[in-house]
C-alpha cells in the first residue's frame, strides 16, 4: 500500500485578523443547491494522497479542481491567476501574518462567486484568493489542483464519502433523516462536535511504554496523514522513539519539517489500529495559538480513507463503515526520497529532499536531482503518485534511477528500507 508525502494545508488566512474576514464570509448567503429539486445527489471524485478532489466550475466558465476539506472555514482559490482571467472583483485585501507577525502573503476576498460542483450549483459565495500560490498543491500532488472547498459544503448537506468507490453523495438533511441508512448495523455512529466550523472527536492513544492518552482531534479530510500530534498541546503528548526527522509537507509559511514515529495503538470506539504512523511538526509550523478551539492534533485521510464516512454536522454525528483498506499496514517513505512535480504537464520530477542516512542518501542521490528513469520506466510517462508508489512499494525492493545533475546523467541504485 502506498504511503505518500504529507501535505498540511494551514489556513492562517482564516485566523488572527482573518477571523473577522471568516465571519464576513460565513455571513454571506451560501447557495449550494442540488439539481432538479433532488433530495440526494451523487458525484465522482479522485483520490490523490488520501485527498478528495472534485471538479469545480468557477463563475460558470472556468473548470478547476478543488480539495474537499473539513479543516478550513471557507473556500480558497490558491492562485490569483484564475480569478484575474475572469476579471473577478475583490471587496477587500488582507495580509496574512506569520507566527511573528511578519507578512506571509496578501489575499483578497472575492464576493458573489458561483461554484458549481459536478451539477451542484453554488451561488453567492465569497472565497479567499491567495495572491501567490505558496501552497504549491499541484507540485506536491502531481495534479493540477487550484483550490479548497470548506465548511460551506458540510454546513449545507449531509456528506457521504465513499473512498472505495470514489463517489460522494450529498443529502438534504431532512431527506437523510427519513432515509434508512443502508446496512446501518455495519456503521458505527460516532458523536462529534462542530466547533468554529470544524468537526472534532476523541481517540485513545497507546504508546509503546504502555502510556495511554485520550486526545482531541480535528477531523481533517484535507490532510493526507493518519495522525498528527502537537507536542505543545499537552504534557501527555511526547514523541516516542524510534523517530526520524523528515520533511512533512507545506503550508503558507513554506516547507514543514518535524518528526515521524509510531504509536502502538489508536482506538476510537470499536475501531482499533496498530502501529500507526504519527507526525509531529516542529513548533513554529503548528500554530496552536491561532486556533480558537483546543485540540491535540488532527486525524487525517490515511485513517479516514479506510472507511465509508458520512459527515452529519447538523446533528453532530460521524457514521463509519470499514472498507477493504481497513487492515492495511501503516508505512512511511521507505526510499527516504521526497519528489515534487514541475513543468507545464507536471511530468518533470525533481528531488526535493533526501533523508539523511537513508539508503538513497548512501547511494549518492541528492536534492535537486531530476529523475529521468526509474526501474527502466521513463519518468515523463509516469505520474507523481506512481513514482511515490514505486518508492514505497516493498521493503528490500531494488530501485534503479537515472538522474540528471548539473547537466550530467548519473546512474544510482539502492534498496527500499523500513526504518521505523
Amino acid at each position: 500500500m502506498i504511503r505518500k508525502l504529507l501535505i498540511i494545508i494551514i489556513a492562517y488566512s482564516l485566523c488572527s485578523q482573518g477571523r473577522t474576514m471568516a465571519q464576513e464570509i460565513i455571513q454571506n448567503e451560501l447557495g449550494f443547491n442540488l439539481p432538479d429539486g433532488r433530495t440526494q445527489y451523487s458525484l465522482p471524485f479522485e483520490v490523490v494522497n488520501n485527498l478528495i478532489i472534485v471538479k469545480v466550475v468557477l463563475n460558470n466558465t472556468l473548470p478547476l479542481k478543488f480539495i474537499v476539506d473539513t479543516g478550513v472555514r471557507t473556500s480558497i482559490l490558491t492562485d490569483k491567476t484564475f480569478s484575474d482571467i475572469l476579471n473577478i472583483s475583490y471587496s477587500r485585501k488582507i495580509t496574512i501574518p506569520g507566527a511573528g507577525g511578519e507578512k506571509l502573503v496578501d489575499a483578497y476576498i472575492a464576493p458573489n462567486i458561483r461554484l458549481d460542483i459536478e451539477g451542484v450549483v453554488g451561488n453567492g459565495h465569497a472565497i479567499l484568493v491567495l495572491e501567490e500560490d505558496l501552497l504549491q498543491l499541484k507540485n506536491f500532488l502531481g495534479k493540477n489542483v487550484q483550490g479548497i472547498l470548506g465548511f460551506e459544503l458540510f454546513s449545507r448537506f449531509i456528506v457521504d464519502i465513499n473512498y472505495q468507490n470514489r463517489v460522494m453523495t450529498l443529502y438534504e438533511p431532512d431527506a437523510f433523516a427519513r432515509k434508512k441508512l443502508e446496512g446501518r448495523r455495519k456503521y458505527l455512529t460516532l458523536p462529534i462536535t462542530v466547533e468554529d466550523t470544524k468537526p472534532y472527536c476523541y481517540a485513545d492513544l497507546v504508546y509503546r511504554n504502555g502510556k495511554r492518552f485520550k486526545a482531541k482531534f480535528m477531523i481533517d479530510t484535507g490532510a493526507t496523514h493518519a495522525i498528527l500530534l502537537d507536542v505543545n498541546s499537552s504534557e501527555e503528548v511526547d514523541i516516542p522513539e524510534p523517530s526520524i526527522e523528515s520533511h512533512l509537507g507545506r503550508g503558507l509559511a513554506g516547507d514543514i519539517n518535524g518528526k515521524i514515529a509510531r504509536l502502538k495503538k489508536v482506538d476510537f470506539d470499536q475501531f482499533h489500529f496498530d502501529e500507526v504512523i504519527c507526525t509531529f511538526p516542529e513548533k513554529e509550523f503548528y500554530l496552536q495559538g491561532y486556533e480558537k478551539v483546543y485540540r491535540n492534533g488532527t486525524l487525517g485521510g490515511e485513517i479516514l480513507s479506510r472507511f465509508r464516512v458520512i459527515f452529519n454536522f447538523m446533528d453532530g454525528y460521524l457514521y463509519l463503515k470499514k472498507n477493504r483498506r481497513y487492515r492495511d499496514s501503516f508505512d512511511y517513505n521507505m526510499s527516504g526520497v521526497i519528489v515534487k512535480a514541475e513543468g507545464l504537464y507536471l511530468n518533470t520530477f525533481k528531488i526535493l529532499e533526501v533523508r539523511r542516512n537513508s539508503t538513497a542518501d548512501m547511494a549518492d542521490v541528492k536534492a535537486g536531482d531530476v529523475i529521468l528513469r526509474i526501474n527502466n520506466n521513463a519518468s515523463h510517462s509516469l505520474k507523481l503518485n506512481e513514482i511515490n508508489g514505486i518508492f514505497n512499494s516493498k521493503e528490500n525492493k531494488v530501485i534503479r534511477l537515472e538522474l540528471l545533475r548539473e547537466g550530467q546523467v548519473l546512474q544510482r541504485k539502492f534498496k527500499l528500507e523500513r526504518i521505523i
